[in-house]
């Protein structure tokens, strides 16, 4: 995860959040944000897709999403 500082419209400056595959142009390393913490599920399985979907990685981004299964 990488965060970077951006200044908004209104003059105000606020950090962003992102994922990379690569190491971005504009950015550095980060840990995750305070008050945030990844959580296992407490039985330690996957969690269960719902019915007619299944999980495909976008491409460009690297990241996982539940698409539509073909019926």
């Amino acid at each position: 995860m990488y965060k970077k500082d951006v200044e908004l419209r209104s003059g105000k400056v606020q950090t962003i959040y992102f994922f990379s595959k690569r190491k971005p142009k504009s950015g550095t390393p980060s840990p995750l944000p305070d008050g945030y913490e990844v959580k296992k599920p407490k039985s330690g399985k996957r969690c269960v897709l719902p019915d007619g979907y299944k999980v495909a990685i976008n491409k460009r981004s690297g990241m996982p999403y539940l698409k539509r299964s073909n019926k």
